[in-house]
């Protein structure tokens, strides 16, 4: 599960396997009620897996699964690790937000301009949207370095299930 580009606030990974989707689905659906260290949702053929509520903060990750069907004896596993979805609709709006203001300040600098008036103001408010992004961008970066081990955690437990054994490189 490389993630080579350190961009990426949302690691992915995709993993072929040799047995059926169902019987895979299956066995997730199983450990709902038999362990207690993690949370098991699943919803066709995609398994969500969290931390429980006592265990969460505001950082914490889940891994949401997509397991498809390649043939009667084969899977294709998806998988993507994030925060809380609503952690992430709240930082993305952020994102929107900065992104929309910035083009509103470089909109009101350019009307300025053509109207030979001081753009300064808006020129400086684009400016302090472009800090804006790049803390929103490490404040992310931060969020994930700290739950790399919670996400280790999340990975192996996933491993144990599809009784595969790779080692996580995020």
């Amino acid at each position: 599960m490389p993630a080579t580009n350190d961009i990426v606030l949302r690691p992915r990974f995709k993993i072929e396997l040799n047995k059926s989707n169902q019987s895979i689905l299956k066995d997730f659906e199983a450990l709902k009620s038999s362990q207690s260290d993690f949370i098991v949702t699943r919803l066709d053929n995609h398994v969500f897996i969290k931390f429980p509520k006592e265990k969460q903060h505001f950082w914490s990750p889940q891994l949401h699964l997509e397991i498809d069907e390649i043939d009667s004896n084969s899977s294709l596993l998806h998988g993507l690790f994030g925060p809380n979805p609503t952690v992430w609709t709240m930082f993305i709006f952020f994102h929107f937000l900065v992104a929309g203001l910035f083009i509103a300040s470089g909109i009101w600098a350019y009307t300025n301009s053509s109207l030979d008036k001081s753009y300064a103001i808006q020129v400086s408010l684009m400016f302090l949207m472009v800090l804006i992004w790049v803390v929103l961008y490490f404040a992310g970066s931060i969020g994930k370095a700290s739950s790399k081990n919670e996400m280790r955690a999340l990975h192996n437990f996933m491993n144990d299930v599809i009784k595969i054994e790779k080692a996580p490189k995020f």
